[in-house]
């Protein structure tokens, strides 16, 4: 799985895969922390065109939240 994370739902029992980049967004998300600290972590380490990034990112987090993956607030992390 070179690069690439497994994640356990542990309520459902589901596996979600997640590539590469995916796997890093995980790894960023494993303390509090902002999308915007997300997204420059992301511009810093990859090639990508920032909307792009926007769009994508996005939707990663929207995806992971309808799962119960992650909780979003709309606060400062601690």
């Amino acid at each position: 799985m070179a690069g690439e994370a497994a994640i356990l739902h542990l309520g459902s029992g589901t596996y979600y895969g997640l590539n590469a980049i995916g796997a890093r967004i995980w790894a960023l998300l494993q303390q509090p922390t902002s999308v915007a600290h997300v997204r420059d972590a992301l511009l810093a380490e990859y090639d990508v065109a920032p909307a792009r990034l926007d769009r994508d990112l996005t939707a990663l987090l929207r995806g992971l939240a309808a799962e119960g993956l992650i909780e979003v607030r709309n606060e400062p992390p601690a």
